[in-house]
């Protein structure tokens, strides 16, 4: 008794026509799953708020300044010299 010899032809396309549509499916509703739940919300949402927080009260000028009379900039000099 011998096997029958396995049909290769077009067998990607076969599986992919069947798989294809089943991973689109779970990944949205993975996607969903998690905008549903309070992961973003918990991670993200802190995050933007002290970024918020810091830029209310961060002057780029006084920055500028301070690193100028550090000497950490090679075109500018410090206002001492």
């Amino acid at each position: 008794m011998s096997l029958p010899k396995p049909v290769m032809r077009g067998l990607l396309g076969r599986r992919l026509r069947f798989h294809l549509p089943i991973a689109f499916a779970l990944s949205i509703v993975a996607g969903a799953a998690l905008k549903g739940a309070d992961i973003f919300y918990t991670v993200t949402e802190p995050r933007k708020q002290a970024y918020a927080d810091f830029y209310k009260q961060y002057d780029a000028v006084k920055e500028f300044n301070a690193m100028r009379e550090a000497g950490i900039f090679e075109s500018v000099r410090p206002s001492g010299e």
